[in-house]
C-alpha cells in the first residue's frame, strides 16, 4: 500500500571528439543564439537529463534561420555534428530517440544538408574494421530505421554498403564464434551480435521500397550478391543446431522474406515453400541462385528445428489476407499444417515444443484471414468435422495440461481460433455466432467439455472459449448447476485461478445476456440466484480452503462486476449471522459476512468511513469478529479495518480503538499462517497512517480552518495527527510489554515483526519530509536491553527480527556509551561461539553483527588481537567503520580458531567436548554476509586474512573428515593421537578401512584375526569406551563424550567450513590476473576450493556433510559459468568430465560409495549441471545424460553392476532437481525403460535404486500428489496425453506387457511373478480414459488390451486390482460392453471341472472397474448404449452360479463380487433415461 518513489531516470551525457569541440567553438557566436553556442552548451553539461532540453530547442532555433532562405556553412557544419553525435549515442540511451524525434521536425530547406551529413557519417561507420565494433554500426542502421526520417533516407543512399557491411560482419562474428567454442560468456555476446544482425536485415528489406524491384536487376550487381550472400548465410544459421534456438528462428523469417523479395515470379513461391516443406524439391526447376543459397534446405535429411522454423517463416512473412495467394497459397497452408502434425509426433524438446505451440496458433490465425475469402475446398478442410481440426483438438486436449504456462496459453488461443475457423467455414458472420449453438459440432464440443472430470485445467479455459462464442444460455441449459460445481472444486489451489477465471466469463456473459433481454430491473434476481446464492452457501458451508479461495479468488471478480450486489449479500448474511455465529472449526454467516464486508472494502465497493459503512454492521459485530473463536474470522475483521482502496484514507479514533482491542488477544496466535497475516495488515495499515498523515500535514500548512468539513476529516488536522501519535505510541508500549522474558515465540515473532513494520514504515525525517511517529523517540535503555535479550532466544526467527530492528534504528539509539559493557558483551559472543550448544553460536554471530556497527568496538579488541591494527583515517567513516570492525572481529576469531584446530588434530575427543569448531567459523561466514565485500576499501590488509582463512578451513576439514568419510560415521570414535592411544585408534581405523570399499556387491567380508579385537578387553583397558569417553575439558572438568557429541561437532563443521568457502567464491572479488589490485581471490584458490568441494563431495559418507557442502559447491560453480576467465569457466565441463570418467571405471575397490544412495556423488553432478546458463544449448545436460542413460541400461556382466547402481542413482537426483525445469523431459522416457529394466536385475542394490529412480519418475510424469487418495485423477493423465508426450515407452511399453502377461500363471502351474509387473501396471493404471480421445493418433490402445487382461490372472491380488485398474483407459467408451461381455465369456461355465479362482477373481475386478468408469462418467445417453449394458446384464445372470458355489471358503470374495458386477451393471443400465427402473 505504500507509495513507491518514482524512479528517476538514468540519461548518460552525450560527448564529441576535440575536433567537434573546437568546431563549435569557433562557430559559436558572441551572443549565444545560434546553433553552434547552443550545441557547445548542450554538449559541456555532464548531466544527460539536463541536455535533453538543450536538444528539444534545435528545430526551433532552425525553424527561426529558416526565415533567412539560404543553409549557411556554419549550419552545415552543425548538421555534421549532429549526424556524429547521434550516432555516437547508444541505442539505449533516451538522447538517441530525443535526437530523432527533434530531428523529424526539420525544416524542409536543410534536409538536403542533413541528409548528406548522415550519409557521410553512416559511411565512415560501416567502413570499420573492428569485429566487436560490428555490434554498434548495426545498432545504428536498427535506429536509423525506426521512425527517423534521415537515418532511413541515409540508410537508403547506402543500401549497397549497408548490404555488404551486413554479410562481411555476419561472417566475421560467426567464425569468432565457431573460435570461441566453450567459452560460452564470449559466446553469448557474439550470439546476440548474430541475432541482431539477423533482425536488422529482414527489417531492411521490409521498410527499403528498393527490394520490390530487385529482380530486374542483374545477376551480377553488387546489391543482389549481397542479398544472396545473406541468404546463404541465414540458410546456414537455420540448419546450425549449435546456435541459440532464436537466431535459428529469426533466420527462418529472413530466409522467407528475401525469397518472397527475390523470387521471381511472385506466384510461384507457395509452391516452392511447399516443395520445401515436403522436401521434395525439383533441383531442375528452380533457378541456379536459389539452388546455390539454399541447397542445405533442397536435401531429404532436414533437421525437424529447421523445417520448424521454416513454417514459421512463411506463416508470419508471407501475406494471407483476403486470398492473395491464390489456390497455391491455400494448398500450402495445408501443406504447413501436415508438416506441423508430424513433427508434433517427433519433437521432445521442450524449446521446441513452445515454438510448436506458438506456430501452431499462429497457422489459426492465418487460416483464419484466408477462410475470409477462400474457396469451397478449403472451407470443407477447415470446417469443425474435418480431419485437421480433429487433429487440432486432438493437439489441445493432449497439450492443455502441459507443465510450461505457456504452452498451455497456446491451446487456449488455439482452441479459440478453432471455433473462429469453423464459423467461418459455415459462411456465419460474427453477429450470428450465438446461433451456432445448435450446430452439431458445437454441441457435441460442449457436451464433451461438460463430460469432463473437473480437475483438467484445460477444461476450463476451452468452456470459457465457448462462452464467449455460444453464450452462457447453452451452456446453463446443458448443465444447470454448473456454478456449484465450479465452486465446489475451488477446494484445490491449483485450481482456483481456472476456475476463478471461468466464472467470471460466465456471470459476465450472464449479466450482459439478461440485461439485453430485460425490460425492468428484475433480472438481477435470476442473476443472483445463480451465480450470489451458490457463494453465499459456500462462505456459511464450505471447508476452510474452500472458503478462502472463493473470498481471495472469486468474490472480488463478483463485486467489481455487480458492486450493487453487496448490500444483497449483506442482507441475508446480517439474518444468518444472529443464528449461526460460528465455532473454532466453522466461521458461520458471521465469517462470511465479514469477509464480504473485507472485500467490498479493499476493492473501492464500500463507502470507508466509518460513519458510512457502520449502517452496513454494529461495532458490537465487528467486536464480536475481532476475538472470534475462528482465526479466519478474526483475520478478515481485522482486514475490514485496515485495508482501503485509497492509501491517504485517514484512520478513524473508533478503528484505532478497535485496532487497540484486537492487539490485546491475538499476539498469540499459535498458527504461522495467522500471524503473518496479522502483521501485513497491520503494516497496510501503518501506510495509511504515515501518507494520509502526509495529507493531514498539507492541510494543517494551508490554515485551511475557514473551509467546511472536507472529505478527509470531520476533524482539525493537528488533532488526527495527534491522535496518531498517541495510537502508535500506545501500540508500541503493548508490543514491548509482550518481550518480558520468558515470553511465548509466538508472541515474540508477533511483537518484534509489528515493531519492524513500524520501523520502516516511519522512516527517520530527512530534508523537509514530516513523520508523524519515530519508533526511536519511544526507545529507552530498558526497552533497547528487551531488544538485546531477545538474542538469547533459541528460535533463529526472533534472533533474526531483534537485529534487523536494531539496524533500523538510528546509530545514536543503539551506539554503545560504556566501554566496558561492551568488552563483556564481546567476551560473551566469543565465549558462545565455542559453546558445544549449536543454536548458542548462531546467537554469537547475531551479536558480533550487532556490535561491528559499534565505533567503540575497536579499542575492547585490542585485548584479543596478537596483531594490532592501525587506525583509520577519517575518509568515509561511517562505509570504513564496518569494514575495519567485521576485519578485526574476524580476526580474531580466526586467531582463537587456529589454536582450537591445533589442539583439535592431537584431540578431537576434547575439541567436541570443550569447544566445537564450527560455531567460529559460522561467525566469521555471518560476518562476510553482512559486508559489501565488492567495495572494499581495506583490500591489502584482506588478503592475508582470507588466504589464512582458507588454509585454517583446510586444516579443520582435515580434522573432521576421517569421521564424516567413514563408511560408518555415526558409530566412529576416533581416539586421542597420542602415543597412550594410538594403537586404539589404529585398531578401530583398520577395522573400518575394509569396509571403505564396494566389495560388498561381489562378496561377503570376513574380517581377518589379526583385525579383530574384544571389545570386553579394549572396555578393560579404557573404561566408558563403549558408551564415551572420559576427557578433561578446558576448564579441568571431566566430560563424557557421546558418538553423536563427536559426529555432531565433525558434520557441523564440514557444514560450515563448506558454506564459508561458497560465501567467499560468491562474495569476494576476483583476481583475473595475478597483480591485480582489486581482487582478494587468486585463481589457484578458486581451484583448490574445487578441489576441496570435489573431495568431500565424493568421499563424504555422512549426508548432513555432503548435502551442506553440495549448498556451498552449488554457490562455487555459479560464479565459475559467469566467470570471464576461460579456466575458471571450463573448470565445471572438466570436473564433470573427471566424475563421469571416475563412475564409469567404479569398480569393487573404488573408494566411490556406492551405498547411501551413492552419497555425495549425485549432489557433485546435480550442483554442476544445475549451475549451467539456461539459455544456452545445455550442451553439458545433454552430454552427461546420454553417458549416465548408457550406464543405467542393463549389462551382462554382474561383476560391473557398481557404474550401474551410482548412473541410477545419479539420475534420480537430477529427474527430481527443479531448477532443470523442462530440460530434463526428453531424457524420462529412457530413464523409465532403464529403471523398469534395472528392476529384473538379479543385484538388490540394482534393484534398489531403480525402485527409488521409478518413484521420482512417477512424480516426475504425474506431478507431486497431492492428497492421500491414491485413485485420485489429480495425479494421472489420459493414455493420448501420456504417450503423445513420451511416444518412445509405447512399443518399450507393450513389449514388456507382452512379457509379464506370457508369465503369469502359467500351464504348469508353477507360481512366476515377473518383476516389473507392479511397475508396469502402475504406470498404465496411472492413465485414465477421457471422452476427449480421438481416433487419429497413430498410437492405439488396443494392443494393451491382451495383456493386461492377462495380467488379471496373477495369484497376486494387488497385480491383480492393478491390471483390472489399468484396463479401464485403454478401452475405448464405445468398446466398453463388448469388452465386458468379452470378460464374462470367459469366466467358467457351471459345467467345467478344472478352473483357477485368481482367473475368476480377476475377470470380475476388470468387469467391476469398467462398468464404475461407465456409471462415474455417464458418457453415452442413447438407446443403444442403454441396450448394451442390459445385454451386460444378462450375461452377468448367466454366471451366477459361481455365486452360489462353495470352494472351501476360497469362493466368499468371489461371490460378493459376482453379485456386485450384476447391481453394478443393472444399476449403469438403469441410471440413464429411458432405463428399466425394477430389477
Amino acid at each position: 500500500m505504500g507509495i513507491k518513489k518514482k524512479k528517476e531516470m538514468q540519461v548518460t551525457a552525450l560527448t564529441i571528439c576535440h575536433q567537434d569541440l573546437e568546431t563549435l567553438r569557433s562557430l559559436a557566436d558572441v551572443e549565444g543564439k545560434n546553433l553552434a553556442s547552443l550545441l557547445l552548451r548542450c554538449v559541456q553539461l555532464t548531466d544527460g537529463v539536463s541536455q535533453i532540453r538543450y536538444v528539444k530547442q534545435i528545430v526551433p532555433l532552425l525553424e527561426k534561420a529558416d526565415k533567412n532562405g539560404a543553409c549557411d556553412p556554419a549550419i552545415r557544419s552543425c548538421l555534421d555534428i549532429l549526424a556524429g553525435i547521434y550516432l555516437s549515442l547508444s541505442v539505449k540511451n533516451p538522447l538517441k530517440k530525443v535526437l530523432a524525434s527533434s530531428l523529424n521536425g526539420l525544416p524542409e530547406c536543410f534536409l538536403t544538408e542533413a541528409i548528406q551529413s548522415f550519409t557521410s557519417r553512416l559511411q565512415e561507420e560501416l567502413n570499420t574494421t573492428d569485429l566487436y565494433a560490428y555490434r554498434k554500426v548495426t545498432d545504428n542502421i536498427s535506429s536509423c530505421m525506426e521512425n527517423f526520417d534521415l537515418g532511413k533516407a541515409g540508410v537508403n543512399n547506402l543500401l549497397k554498403n549497408v548490404l555488404h557491411f551486413l554479410q562481411k560482419s555476419l561472417i566475421e562474428i560467426s567464425e569468432e564464434n565457431r573460435k570461441f567454442a566453450g567459452n560460452h560468456i564470449v559466446q553469448t555476446q557474439l550470439m546476440n551480435d548474430l541475432l541482431v544482425g539477423t533482425r536488422v536485415s529482414v527489417m531492411l528489406v521490409q521498410k527499403i521500397q528498393d527490394f520490390q524491384r530487385i529482380h530486374l536487376k542483374t545477376s551480377s550487381s553488387p546489391t543482389w550478391q549481397s542479398m544472396c550472400g545473406l541468404l546463404s548465410i541465414f540458410t546456414k544459421f537455420l540448419s546450425d543446431d549449435d546456435l541459440l534456438q532464436t537466431i535459428q528462428s529469426t533466420s527462418g523469417l529472413a530466409v522467407i522474406l528475401f525469397i518472397k523479395a527475390m523470387f521471381h515470379p511472385p506466384e510461384k513461391i507457395p509452391d516452392l515453400i511447399s516443395s520445401l516443406l515436403l522436401r521434395s524439391v525439383d533441383c531442375t526447376s528452380i533457378p541456379d541462385w536459389f539452388l546455390n543459397c539454399c541447397r542445405r534446405l533442397c536435401c531429404t535429411d532436414v533437421s525437424h528445428s529447421t523445417l520448424l522454423f521454416l513454417c514459421q517463416g512463411t506463416l508470419t512473412m508471407l501475406d494471407w489476407q483476403n486470398g492473395n495467394m491464390g489456390l497455391s497459397g491455400e494448398a500450402l497452408l495445408l501443406n504447413i499444417v501436415h508438416a506441423l502434425f508430424t513433427l508434433s509426433s517427433q519433437i521432445k524438446e521442450s524449446t521446441l515444443e513452445l515454438f510448436l505451440s506458438r506456430i501452431l496458433a499462429s497457422w489459426t490465425n492465418s487460416a483464419i484471414h484466408v477462410l475470409e475469402s477462400s474457396s469451397p475446398s478449403l472451407k470443407d478442410n477447415l470446417n469443425g468435422n474435418s480431419s485437421i481440426v480433429q487433429r487440432l483438438l486432438e493437439y489441445v486436449y493432449t497439450h492443455w495440461e502441459h507443465p510450461l504456462d505457456a504452452l498451455r496459453h497456446q491451446t487456449k488461443i488455439i482452441f479459440r481460433n478453432i471455433l473462429q475457423m469453423h464459423r467461418l467455414a459455415k459462411g456465419k458472420s460474427d453477429s450470428e455466432a450465438p446461433g451456432l449453438a445448435a450446430d452439431r459440432f458445437i454441441c457435441d464440443l460442449a457436451e464433451s467439455l461438460l463430460r469432463l472430470e473437473w480437475h483438467v485445467k484445460g477444461k476450463y479455459a476451452c468452456l470459457g472459449c465457448l462462452v464467449d462464442y455460444i453464450g452462457i444460455g447453452h451452456i446453463l441449459a446443458l448443465a444447470k448447476t454448473i456454478p456449484s460445481q465450479i465452486l465446489e472444486v475451488m477446494g484445490d489451489q491449483s485450481l482456483v485461478p481456472y476456475a476463478s477465471d471461468l466464472l467470471e466469463t460466465m456471470f459476465r456473459n450472464h449479466k450482459s445476456h439478461l440485461k439485453s433481454q430485460a425490460v425492468d430491473s428484475t433480472w438481477i434476481d435470476e442473476w443472483h440466484e445463480t451465480w450470489v446464492s451458490p457463494l453465499l452457501f459456500i462462505l456459511c458451508e464450505g471447508n476452510l480452503d474452500q472458503k478462502s479461495y472463493v473470498i481471495d479468488y472469486y468474490l472480488p471478480k463478483l463485486l467489481n462486476c455487480s458492486p450493487e450486489s453487496l448490500s444483497y449479500m449483506v442482507k441475508i448474511l446480517q439474518t444468518s449471522a444472529d443464528a449461526k455465529t460460528g465455532s473454532y472449526n466453522s466461521r458461520g454467516a458471521l465469517g462470511a459476512l465479514m469477509a464480504c464486508l473485507r472485500t467490498a472494502r479493499a476493492h473501492g465497493h464500500l463507502q470507508s468511513a466509518t460513519d458510512a459503512w457502520r449502517n452496513l454492521v454494529s461495532s458490537a459485530r465487528i467486536k464480536q469478529g475481532l476475538i472470534h473463536q475462528h482465526c479466519q474470522v478474526r483475520i478478515d475483521t481485522l482486514g475490514l479495518l485496515c485495508e482501503s482502496n485509497r492509501s491517504t484514507e485517514v484512520v478513524s479514533t473508533e478503528e484505532m480503538q478497535w485496532i487497540q482491542f484486537f492487539i490485546t488477544y491475538n499476539l498469540n496466535s499459535q498458527s504461522p499462517g495467522v500471524r503473518q497475516q496479522i502483521c501485513s495488515l497491520l503494516k497496510k495499515l501503518f501506510c495509511r497512517i504515515q501518507e494520509s498523515s502526509q495529507v493531514l500535514y498539507k492541510l494543517e500548512q494551508s490554515r485551511a480552518k475557514h473551509e467546511p468539513e472536507n472529505e478527509l476529516t470531520k476533524q482539525h488536522p493537528s488533532v488526527s495527527l495527534q491522535q496518531y501519535k498517541n495510537f502508535m505510541s500506545s501500540l508500541c508500549s503493548r508490543l514491548f510489554e509482550a518481550l518480558f522474558p520468558g515470553s511465548s515465540y509466538p508472541t515474540r515473532f508477533s511483537a518484534l515483526t509489528i515493531l519492524g513494520s513500524i520501523a520502516e514504515v516511519f522512516p527517520i525525517p530527512e530534508g523537509q519530509v514530516q513523520t508523524v511517529y519515530q519508533l526511536s523517540h519511544d526507545i529507552d535503555v530498558g526497552r533497547f536491553q528487551t531488544l538485546m535479550e531477545c538474542f538469547t532466544s533459541t528460535f533463529e526467527e526472533v534472533k533474526i527480527l531483534a537485529f534487523d530492528l536494531l539496524m533500523k534504528l538510528p546509530k545514536t539509539v543503539v551506539q554503545f556509551q560504556d566501554s566496558e559493557k561492551l568488552r563483556g558483551l564481546f567476551e560473551a559472543a566469543l565465549e558462545l561461539s565455542s559453546s558445544t550448544k549449536p543454536y548458542d553460536c548462531v546467537t554469537a554471530s547475531y551479536l558480533l553483527n550487532f556490535l561491528i556497527w559499534q565505533d567503540a568496538l575497536p579499542s575492547s579488541l585490542f585485548a584479543y588481537l596478537k596483531t594490532q591494527q592501525a587506525a583509520c583515517g577519517d575518509g568515509d567513516k561511517s562505509a570504513i567503520v564496518v569494514e575495519r570492525n567485521t576485519l578485526m572481529v574476524i580476526q580474531c576469531l580466526l586467531e582463537n580458531l587456529e589454536e582450537e584446530v591445533a589442539q583439535a588434530e592431537n584431540s578431537l575427543l576434547q575439541a567436541a567436548a570443550s569447544f566445537p569448531l564450527y560455531g567460529r567459523v559460522h561467525c566469521i561466514t555471518g560476518a562476510l554476509q553482512r559486508l559489501s565485500l565488492n567495495n572494499l576499501r581495506l583490500v591489502s590488509e584482506w588478503r592475508p586474512v582470507v588466504e589464512k582463512l582458507l588454509l585454517i578451513s583446510y586444516r579443520l576439514s582435515a580434522v573432521v573428515s576421517p569421521v564424516i568419510q567413514s563408511s560408518s560415521p555415526e558409530g566412529l570414535i576416533p581416539m586421542d593421537t597420542d602415543s597412550e592411544s594410538a594403537s586404539r585408534l589404529q585398531t578401530i581405523l583398520s577395522e573400518i578401512q575394509p569396509r571403505d570399499t564396494n566389495d560388498y556387491f561381489t562378496q561377503a567380508k570376513i574380517l581377518k584375526k589379526r583385525d579383530s579385537f574384544d571389545l570386553e578387553d579394549l572396555n578393560a583397558s579404557v573404561p566408558n569406551i563403549g558408551a564415551s569417553a572420559e576427557i578433561e575439558g578446558k576448564e579441568r572438568k571431566t566430560c563424557d563424550v557421546t558418538a553423536q557429541m563427536v559426529l555432531v561437532c565433525c558434520w557441523r563443521s564440514m557444514k560450515e567450513v563448506a558454506l564459508l568457502l561458497g560465501t567467499l567464491c560468491q562474495l569476494l572479488p576476483m583476481q583475473s590476473v595475478p597483480e591485480s589490485s582489486n581482487g582478494l581471490l587468486t585463481v589457484e584458490q578458486v581451484k583448490e576450493i574445487g578441489d576441496y568441494f570435489k573431495q568431500h563431495l565424493l568421499q563424504s559418507r555422512h549426508r548432513g556433510a555432503f548435502e551442506l557442502a553440495y549448498t556451498g559447491f552449488v554457490k562455487l560453480t555459479e560464479i565459475l559459468n559467469r566467470c570471464p576467465n576461460v579456466s575458471l569457466q571450463k573448470l565445471p565441463e572438466q570436473w564433470l568430465w573427471n566424475v563421469l570418467e571416475e563412475v564409469k571405471c567404479s569398480d569393487p575397490s573404488s573408494k566411490l560409495c556406492a551405498t547411501r544412495r551413492s552419497a555425495g556423488i549425485p549432489f557433485y553432478i546435480q550442483a554442476l549441471l544445475a549451475s549451467e546458463p539456461k539459455k544456452g544449448k545445455m550442451d553439458l545436460l545433454k552430454m552427461t545424460m546420454k553417458e549416465l542413460i548408457t550406464l543405467a541400461g542393463p549389462t551382462d556382466d554382474s561383476k560391473s553392476t557398481v557404474p550401474q547402481v551410482h548412473a541410477l542413482n545419479i539420475l534420480r537426483a537430477l529427474f527430481r532437481d527443479t531448477r532443470l525445469g523442462e530440460n530434463i523431459i526428453p531424457y524420462v522416457a529412457d530413464g523409465a525403460k532403464a529403471a523398469i529394466l534395472g528392476f529384473t536385475s538379479p543385484v538388490w542394490a540394482v534393484r534398489n535404486s531403480s525402485t527409488l529412480l521409478f518413484s521420482t519418475l512417477i512424480t516426475r510424469i504425474f506431478g507431486v500428489k497431492r492428497g492421500k487418495d491414491e485413485l485420485s485423477k489429480k495425479n494421472r493423465m489420459t493414455g493420448s496425453e501420456f504417450f503423445s508426450r513420451f511416444p518412445e515407452l509405447y512399443p518399450f511399453l507393450l513389449q514388456q506387457l507382452e512379457a509379464v502377461a506370457n508369465t503369469v500363471d502359467s500351464d504348469t502351474g508353477e507360481l512366476n511373478r515377473h518383476p516389473s509387473m507392479f511397475l508396469l501396471l502402475l504406470v498404465l493404471g496411472r492413465l485414465y480414459p477421457s471422452p476427449m480421445d480421438g481416433t487419429y493418433s497413430a498410437l492405439s490402445m488396443a494392443p494393451f488390451i491382451p495383456f493386461i487382461m492377462r495380467c488379471g490372472r496373477s495369484p497376486v491380488y494387488r497385480s491383480r486390482e492393478m491390471a483390472a485398474r489399468a484396463l479401464v483407459p485403454f478401452v475405448m467408451v464405445d468398446e466398453i460392453p463388448t469388452t465386458i461381455r468379452t470378460l464374462v465369456a470367459k469366466l467358467p461355465n457351471c459345467t467345467d471341472q478344472c478352473f483357477r479362482q485368481n482367473h475368476i477373481h480377476g475377470t470380475l475386478l476388470q468387469v467391476s472397474h469398467l462398468l464404475q468408469a461407465c456409471t462415474d462418467s455417464k458418457y453415452r445417453l442413447n438407446t443403444y448404449f442403454q441396450q448394451e449394458l442390459a445385454d451386460v446384464a444378462v450375461c452377468t445372470r448367466a454366471k451366477l452360479w459361481l455365486a452360489e458355489r462353495l470352494h472351501a471358503g476360497l469362493c466368499v470374495r468371489r461371490r460378493k463380487g459376482c453379485k456386485d458386477r450384476e447391481k453394478l451393471a443393472l444399476t449403469s443400465r438403469n441410471s440413464y433415461p429411458g432405463g428399466e427402473k425394477d430389477v
